[in-house]
């Protein structure tokens, strides 16, 4: 693909779309979908990021690199018989200021499908180009966790001194991994801190949107990095939401059950009691599947839902 004189970089990869943008120690951000996102919360977190730092795409991502079309196939918009045009997905970086003048940088888009050490090695050097000081990635998953309680947030970095400078929750697991987490090992590869912060989502509710994960997002952000995003809808929608669900919830003694065992759950966690969050694994397999699929069905039916 082409390069602009003055981009960064000399990758062929890319496509850039400005000229070398003039940009003061950047965070950068990324959300990619294709991997874990209950309720679609880190999404809708990166978006409103991307929509208040004003940010405009940058660079694109050749799509015949990183993209299989077979797994992620362009839209075709048909109308009246006339194929007008096919709407294709993109990888793009975006760049933007903060509200409060902080130069942030947005990588969002699907996945790659492939090559993925091609991809990160083009991301680490373009973050070593551009003077990227910290990389915050955003996810979300389902967790045994009440609705009634504010979203715990986890966290993974390769760097124990970034971890010690938040005050997330950190898990030992073998899990599947995204690009994300191999964007931080690019990252601290190049002495840059990164940072995957998880936002938890009640697995009852993980099918519908749940704006309290996205804001714990945002506070997330704000903690980690002193990038402060109002996301004032989100954070409107937390209450009307919490409202509802409330109500739902009140109309069923097994729910109301389930969710108690729940905030015993998440208190014992909060509050590292090893005790009491040995009892609370019982409460985890009674107050599991069965139920969350019983008030998903339950959600469903509604009207609003």
């Amino acid at each position: 693909m082409s390069e602009q004189p003055g981009a960064p970089g000399a990758n062929t990869d890319i496509e850039w779309l400005t000229t070398e943008p003039m940009l003061h120690e950047p965070i950068l951000i990324v959300m990619m979908t294709g991997w874990i996102d209950a309720a679609g919360a880190a999404a809708a977190a990166v978006q409103v990021v991307a929509d208040e730092c004003e940010t405009a795409p940058m660079a694109r991502f050749d799509d015949d690199t990183f993209i299989d079309y077979r797994a992620r196939r362009p839209t075709m918009e048909l109308r009246d018989g006339v194929n007008t045009k096919l709407r294709w997905n993109h990888i793009e970086l975006l760049a933007g200021r903060s509200p409060a003048g902080r130069d942030v940088l947005v990588l969002m888009g699907p996945e790659p499908d492939m090559n993925w050490r091609r991809f990160s090695k083009a991301i680490g050097d373009i973050a070593v180009e551009l003077g990227v000081t910290h990389m915050i990635g955003f996810g979300a998953y389902p967790f045994a966790a009440p609705h009634t309680r504010t979203p715990r947030l986890s966290c993974s970095s390769p760097s124990i001194d970034v971890l010690a400078n938040v005050n997330f929750a950190r898990s030992s697991v073998d899990v599947p991994a995204g690009m994300a987490a191999a964007l931080e090992h690019t990252m601290h590869d190049r002495k840059i801190p990164a940072l995957g912060i998880w936002a938890q989502v009640p697995h009852y509710v993980s099918s519908m949107t749940y704006p309290a994960s996205s804001v714990a997002l945002l506070d997330g952000l704000a903690e980690a990095t002193g990038v402060r995003i109002a996301g004032a809808a989100l954070r409107n929608e937390v209450g009307i939401q919490r409202e509802r669900i409330d109500q739902m919830v009140a109309d069923n003694v097994d729910h109301q059950l389930m969710v108690t065992q729940l905030e015993s759950l998440h208190d014992a966690a909060v509050e590292d009691d090893a005790d009491a969050a040995d009892a609370a694994a019982e409460m985890r397999l009674k107050s599991g599947d069965e139920i969350a699929a019983e008030i998903q069905e339950f959600l469903r039916d509604q009207p609003d839902a």
